[in-house]
């Protein structure tokens, strides 16, 4: 301990463990690579010797009861290319010095449970584990390139700005969890471009007082079980799963050059997720296996991108969902009733690509393989917010039409008649159209087969028009009817042209009333 309080390093430590204590005191880095890329590769295959070891225990000692700084420095551990042994155990202590590893690997599982920290950066290493259910740390957790062959555990973990795990590359730990962020709360963002798991990322009742991004991701599961389960997560800004921008490097490039897109090989929980800004799937490959879901029941975001490629197999779900903007594209979402709508609501659509209104009414179908009309009515009032009536009363038109085939056979027929004759009060054109047929083929007729007056010499001149329209108008009385007394056919002419514009004076008033009910 005297060595300690000296500031000079105690008896048995190597010559690497000497150099660190040093460079600890004066707050410098401590770097052991030897400038060979290969060599210098902590994931790499090259092994390390002596000369660039550390023991993990001296790594505790600075850290938790280092030596006092040189005069006019401050402490810190920094320490690049070296290998740790043993393990490297921090919990429930309380790290008050910046902390940084750089291209090392160790041999041992990283432990910062209950630990807190000012900032932890782990860049370019290789760790078994690091266990840091939690861990709260003031500044920013940095693990940008690391390797976790067994996982990451963050459970309950309070980060104080941001979370950094570009090109981090996940294992599996237990149950099959390459993360387990349950619980976690970040105040600013969690930077996760190019990230690369192999297993479930669970992040439930989490919580991001900035943007989520997993920009060019890569999620698989070893078991083929879910990739990532967050519900009643909350993020208050974007969830992005979008292909990586382009570096002038080409790090965040496919080999034939393209942007890597984010692909999800499992099942996607989100379920109960509130998220500020955008939920945003841009191009994302979704792989989901016969038993699997990609899950966003109940989510509230402001907007929702969901333009990826469609899932072969299984289910997109949107149940209770509700967001404000929507854009889409026609081949992002399944068909054949693998999509679920009851619920959904949104108020505006705004589509990726061409989304005319017969894919539209077929995306909905996909989604009501039974008929349900909450689809229909929720696209056609967004349609009609849009300014766009004529598409809304098509696709309410549409709706009614589905419904017709689930009426007991009875009911059917006036539903035809409702739909020939006015489109159920959708297509109002329609009943001058037919007024004009039945009040032409009636001046036809009765010009070639005149009625006799029923009392001749008297009552007002004979103009078929205007006969024909006596008959079909049954609230108006303009003087034909009673002036003339029709016989054999013509009489049945007559009965025929009262009925029906009875019939079409009964389904003008239905579908008028039904109109006006619904605007109200």
């Amino acid at each position: 301990m005297a060595e300690q309080d000296s500031g000079e390093p105690p008896e048995g430590l190597t010559a690497a463990e000497t150099g660190l204590w040093h460079a600890y005191r004066n707050g410098n880095a401590y770097d052991l690579r030897v400038g060979d890329p290969a060599r210098d590769d902590a994931h790499g295959d090259i092994s390390w010797g002596p000369e660039r070891t550390v023991r993990a225990r001296v790594i505790s000692l600075l850290l938790l009861g280092g030596p006092p700084p040189v005069p006019g420095r401050a402490p810190a551990l920094k320490l690049a290319g070296c290998r740790l042994t043993g393990p490297l155990d921090l919990s429930n202590s309380e790290i008050t010095v910046p902390f940084e590893l750089r291209h090392c690997r160790l041999e041992e599982p990283l432990r910062l449970v209950d630990c807190r920290a000012g900032t932890v950066i782990l860049h370019r290493c290789r760790i078994p584990r690091l266990e840091a259910e939690r861990l709260a740390v003031a500044g920013d957790l940095r693990l940008t390139g690391s390797e976790l062959v067994h996982g990451l555990l963050l459970a309950q973990a309070r980060i104080g700005a941001d979370l950094a795990l570009e090109e981090v590359r996940l294992g599996s730990v237990g149950r099959g969890r390459a993360l387990d962020a349950d619980g976690l709360n970040v105040t600013r963002d969690v930077a996760a471009d190019l990230l690369r798991a192999t297993g479930e990322l669970t992040l439930r009742a989490a919580r991001v007082g900035g943007a989520v991004s997993l920009r060019g991701c890569l999620l698989r599961h070893p078991d083929g079980g879910p990739v990532l389960t967050a519900p009643r997560l909350t993020v208050e800004e974007d969830l992005v799963l979008a292909p990586a921008p382009r570096c002038p490097g080409g790090g965040s490039s496919a080999p034939d050059g393209r942007p890597r897109v984010a692909r999800l090989h499992g099942g996607v929980q989100l379920d109960g997720s509130t998220f500020g800004g955008a939920l945003d799937f841009q191009d994302a490959d979704l792989e989901l296996a016969a038993d699997q879901e990609f899950s966003l029941r109940s989510v509230q975001a402001a907007e929702l991108r969901f333009t990826p490629r469609a899932p072969e197999r299984d289910r997109v779900v949107l149940q209770d969902a509700s967001v404000r903007r929507l854009v889409d594209r026609p081949d992002s979402w399944p068909s054949d009733g693998r999509l679920v709508l009851r619920g959904f609501t949104y108020e505006q659509l705004a589509p990726g690509a061409p989304f005319p209104l017969a894919r539209r009414l077929a995306w909905v179908r996909a989604a009501t393989p039974e008929f349900a009309p909450e689809p229909y009515d929720r696209l056609a009032a967004c349609l009609q917010a849009g300014g766009e009536d004529a598409d809304a009363h098509t696709v309410l038109l549409t709706k009614l039409r589905r419904r017709r085939r689930t009426l007991p056979l009875s009911f059917r027929a006036w539903e035809h008649v409702q739909d020939a004759v006015l489109g159920y009060g959708y297509r109002p054109g329609r009943a001058v159209l037919w007024l004009g047929l039945l009040l032409s083929g009636g001046t036809v007729w009765f010009a070639r087969n005149p009625p006799a007056a029923n009392t001749p010499g008297e009552g007002p001149h004979w103009v078929p028009a205007i006969y024909t329209l006596d008959l079909l108008l049954p609230v108006l009385d303009l003087g034909q009817e009673t002036a003339w007394r029709p016989a054999g056919l013509s009489q049945w002419a007559a009965l025929a042209l009262v009925v029906l514009g009875w019939l079409l004076a009964t389904i003008v008033t239905a579908g008028a009333a039904a109109v006006v009910l619904r605007r109200n």
